[in-house]
């Protein structure tokens, strides 16, 4: 049988896209290396931050007021409960990345926040322990999304609208109008391809030097009450960031943000090591001391990185029927909606209405 559309990969993005693709009505075959909602990429660990006031780059906030107004579809039309509207705050010195390019996006696009000093950060957030000259962006419609049930929902309304979804069928080849796996060749009529941290072997011929990096999620049972609280983003004063969920499921996650061993998916570690554990509860320990308390486990997921850390989803620059959308950077969950809708966009019409000349692969191509 030929298809409009294969879409290689199936987490977060693929998931979407086969979604948006066979909605439109188009005959979609999905193609995914491993289970549905597996461990082994960038699409697991039960949690996800969510905000709108971007200190990235204001140019994603357009693209992150559709994604909230889809998630809220995605959970009506799937009976999921994915995104969880906590609060969002994030901590910083004034001058630090994290404050002023959140609060610059905040007051371009009229998003509501509150500016908090130190004295009223300890008092809303009595677990937060910050120093007198750093200061705090409180967005209420923050939050967090949940990546499994985010995935889940999105394969299971594809195939209601008609996917054909394959499993453990890796990928071995693909080119224009054909797609090669371990158990025979397929034929369609456009290519999506989100490999995630499969990007540098899938999309080679990009030509751009996609970075993958561990990232370790730590959890832990904590001595002081996290039912409650929003998600945080903290800098510090030499620039390192770490960040956290509110407690589910009986324990408090968190994370540092970047800095992790590059590795590929092959040659990943696995194990979480002792003196790991030991460096996440030091840097938590001063800011946020009620969060260290027991180790309770931990996970490895995996970052595929631009060398800007922005996005490239378009149409593949040597192919006319192949889409991409790769190299997410450790920020891109979030998103996963709207790159579902872009996807389907390029891909039946090839351009779409909203802002992703950020996301042109022509600013990375050749790079060493």
């Amino acid at each position: 049988m030929s298809h409009d559309v294969i879409v290689i990969g199936l987490g977060g993005m693929g998931s979407a896209a086969a979604y948006r693709l066979a909605q439109r009505g188009k005959r979609v075959l999905g193609l995914e290396k491993f289970t549905p909602v597996h461990t082994q990429g960038s699409s697991h660990g039960g949690s996800r931050i969510t905000r709108q006031a971007y200190f990235e780059d204001p140019a994603y906030v357009p693209l992150l007021l559709r994604a909230h107004e889809m998630w809220d579809q995605i959970e009506r039309d799937s009976g999921e409960h994915i995104f969880h509207r906590v609060g969002g705050v994030l901590v910083g010195a004034p001058d630090s990345r994290t404050i002023s390019g959140s609060r610059a996006s905040a007051e371009q696009y009229g998003l509501k926040h509150e500016m908090l000093d130190a004295q009223e950060i300890r008092e809303r957030f009595p677990t937060m322990r910050p120093s007198k000259n750093e200061v705090a962006l409180y967005e209420a419609g923050a939050g967090l999304v949940v990546p499994e049930k985010s995935v889940k929902a999105h394969l299971e309304l594809a195939a209601k609208a008609g996917a054909e979804l394959h499993f453990e069928e890796p990928v071995t080849h693909w080119e224009e109008g054909r797609v090669t796996t371990a158990e025979a060749t397929y034929e369609a009529d456009h290519v999506v391809v989100c490999p995630g941290p499969w990007a540098t072997e899938l999309l080679r011929d990009l030509e751009i030097p996609f970075e993958v990096e561990r990232q370790v999620q730590f959890f832990w049972k904590a001595t002081e009450n996290f039912a409650d609280h929003p998600t945080y983003i903290w800098e510090d004063a030499a620039g390192k960031t770490f960040y956290g969920f509110p407690e589910m499921d009986g324990a408090v996650k968190v994370a540092i943000f970047g800095g992790g061993q590059i590795c590929t998916p092959e040659t990943i570690d696995r194990t979480v090591h002792d003196h790991e554990v030991q460096a996440m509860r030091d840097v938590m320990a001063p800011k946020m001391p009620g969060i260290a308390g027991t180790f309770q486990r931990a996970a490895t997921c995996m970052f595929t990185n631009t060398a800007d850390e922005h996005f490239v989803i378009a149409r593949h620059p040597e192919h006319d029927n192949v889409t991409v959308a790769c190299g997410f950077s450790g920020h891109g969950f979030k998103f996963v909606p709207v790159v579902g809708e872009i996807l389907a966009d390029l891909t039946i019409d090839g351009a779409t209405r909203h802002p992703i000349a950020l996301f042109d692969p022509a600013r990375l191509r050749g790079g060493a």
